[in-house]
């Protein structure tokens, strides 16, 4: 990159918000060559078939997954005509295209001063690039990464809400996804909705979401393109084992205490999952 993504007050302003708070920042990507439609079509016809997924736009906001019709017209169509095609695409893992790669390679390395006193190494970094037609709706879900969504063109609405309220999703919910039980996406109730928290971004705009915290996304009444920066960490991968040694628990008969949020670390039980994930795999081997 010949400038930085994030200028400085971006960068300030998600040193405020790392790692629980959700909030706004700026951005200096739009423009950029890699993340015009033309491009992100090659893109599309470059990555394997598993790292494209690609929807109707006009989803409520809460679907179960396999409710969820298939589109009816190719990938690359579908980004070259977003602005009339109806649909949502998302190109998944952009970094296994070596131009991409470095894009979010160079992004992320502006915020690791930032993110990794707090909260260990930079792990896993992944991007994923959404196409959006007009008025596209993306259900009510949640993610495992810590993760920025950068507007490129269009825009967009996120509604967030709070990450530790159960009553939006269980503890099991939250445990059973950790361990491969249970999709991303949530179910909805008329009733959240006093409860969230709606951003929204333009181009050159972006929003840091905490890991796990639920939200949907409305499009607007152009085509969107938005660029989502991740990466796990040393704190999110103990949160997801100790969530995961909730579940064994929860298996023998207790009721056991959700893991607190950061600044808490969740080490015990991380540990103890693992020592029984390794113990489980000696055993099988």
């Amino acid at each position: 990159m010949t400038q930085p993504a994030f200028p400085p007050a971006a960068r300030t302003a998600f040193a405020a918000l790392y790692p629980n708070m959700p909030g706004k920042l700026s951005h200096a990507l739009t423009g950029h060559p890699l993340l015009t439609l033309d491009a992100l079509a090659a893109l599309a016809e470059a990555l394997p078939a598993d790292s494209i997924e690609y929807n109707p736009g006009d989803l409520p906001i809460g679907i179960a997954p396999e409710a969820v019709p298939q589109s009816e017209l190719g990938v690359v169509e579908t980004i070259r005509t977003i602005a009339r095609a109806g649909s949502w695409v998302a190109l998944k893992r952009i970094e296994q295209h070596p131009d991409y790669a470095a894009l979010l390679h160079d992004a992320l390395a502006e915020l690791r001063d930032v993110v990794e006193p707090r909260t260990g190494a930079m792990m896993q970094l992944e991007g994923f690039v959404f196409i959006t037609s007009p008025g596209g709706v993306t259900p009510f879900h949640f993610d495992p990464e810590h993760n920025i969504l950068l507007q490129i063109m269009g825009h967009k609405t996120m509604t967030l809400f709070p990450i530790e309220d159960e009553v939006l999703f269980s503890a099991e919910v939250h445990e059973k996804y950790h361990l491969g039980m249970h999709h991303r996406n949530l179910p909805w109730q008329d009733a959240f909705a006093a409860k969230g928290e709606a951003i929204t971004i333009h181009p050159g705009e972006a929003i840091h979401v905490p890991v796990k915290a639920p939200h949907w996304v409305q499009n607007g009444d152009e085509a969107s393109v938005s660029l989502s920066v991740t990466w796990r960490s040393q704190w999110s991968y103990a949160e997801a084992d100790a969530r995961a040694f909730n579940h064994l628990l929860r298996e023998a008969g207790f009721a056991p205490a959700s893991p607190g949020p950061f600044p808490a670390q969740n080490r015990a039980k991380a540990y103890a999952y693992r020592a029984v994930r390794k113990l489980k795999s000696v055993a099988g081997g």
